[in-house]
């Protein structure tokens, strides 16, 4: 069925109005920073392979990455790396289990995925760098490339991850114990918790979602970041594992690779077509977004995004 993006600002305005009064959900309160947020805050963007930018709502407002940067850490790592060495580490397998469950492969001892917390930070581990500072250089230069802007960092949600962040570091010293990571865990994980706290508007993640979309080649700057034969493996992993234990009525409702995060956003990548991203901080009780859910699956039908 064809589409035509004439269309798209009108469909992103209507479900902007008809979500603006939702209120269903909660706050998320293991990372105190972000139970403070406005819950009304809404936002959608769509940015097509032609550079075009669609907003509705507040689409300025800025939040934390938080899970969403999981995707672009393991395309930095296969970037640097290979494909090879990052599998030897980190399989690709989903759990079908919360995102901070803490369980690793049988046999291996890998974590699952990239995309749950295990898996992201034995990612982190790999990123090339003397310390967590030459690490999250690479990580900001990588994420501003993406989104084609420069990108804050909130100072109070990183100090309050890193202060609550324990059931991140039993992760990383049970797998310290099986050889997954290499180094010191703190500086390990000073990685991941800044990695998370850099922030983003609904836009620049609807650019990086369009990137993905378009082979790794940015539609802003037009500069190609990722290579296609990486861009495959990240998205495939996002369709696979990017929705945690929502995966599957995610791949039947709206058929897109997708990313949440905890701070309330999704990103979602129609290859060869568009980026699209939502901002809705109430959560539901697996971590995601509820408006960001509905306006994703009734855009699935009025725009036929669904890849399957």
């Amino acid at each position: 069925m064809s589409f035509s993006k004439k269309r798209i600002p009108k469909i992103i305005q209507e479900l902007y109005n008809k979500y603006k009064d939702h209120d269903e959900g909660t706050l998320p309160t293991y990372i105190p920073e972000l139970s403070r947020v406005d819950p009304k805050h809404f936002s959608i963007a769509v940015v097509t392979l032609d550079g075009d930018v669609f907003t509705a709502g507040e689409d300025a407002q800025t939040f934390t990455i938080q899970s969403m940067v999981k995707p672009f850490l393991y395309g930095i790592t296969l970037e640097k790396l290979g494909p090879e060495a990052v599998l030897e580490k980190v399989g690709v397998e989903p759990t079908g289990d919360a995102f901070n469950t803490i369980k690793l492969l049988p046999k291996s001892n890998r974590p699952y995925n990239p995309m749950v917390n295990a898996g992201a930070i034995a990612i982190s581990n790999l990123i090339p760098g003397n310390d967590y500072h030459d690490r999250i250089v690479i990580v900001k230069e990588a994420l501003e490339q993406m989104a084609a802007s420069p990108l804050g960092f909130d100072i109070s949600v990183y100090t309050s991850e890193k202060t609550m962040g324990h059931h991140n570091r039993a992760m990383a010293y049970l797998m310290l114990k099986f050889g997954i990571l290499t180094g010191n865990p703190e500086e390990i994980l000073e990685s991941y918790f800044q990695a998370c706290s850099f922030l983003v508007t609904v836009k620049d993640l609807a650019v990086m979602a369009a990137t993905l979309a378009n082979k790794g080649t940015n539609p802003i700057s037009q500069t190609q970041i990722i290579q296609p034969k990486n861009v495959k493996d990240i998205i495939c992993v996002m369709m696979t594992c990017g929705m945690y234990d929502f995966a599957g009525e995610w791949a039947y409702t709206v058929g897109i690779p997708a990313k949440s995060g905890v701070s309330g956003g999704i990103f979602g990548v129609v290859p060869g077509r568009m980026g699209i991203a939502v901002y809705s901080p109430p959560l539901d009780e697996s971590g995601t977004s509820i408006r960001g859910i509905k306006v994703f699956q009734e855009m699935a039908q009025m725009m036929d995004l669904s890849i399957f």
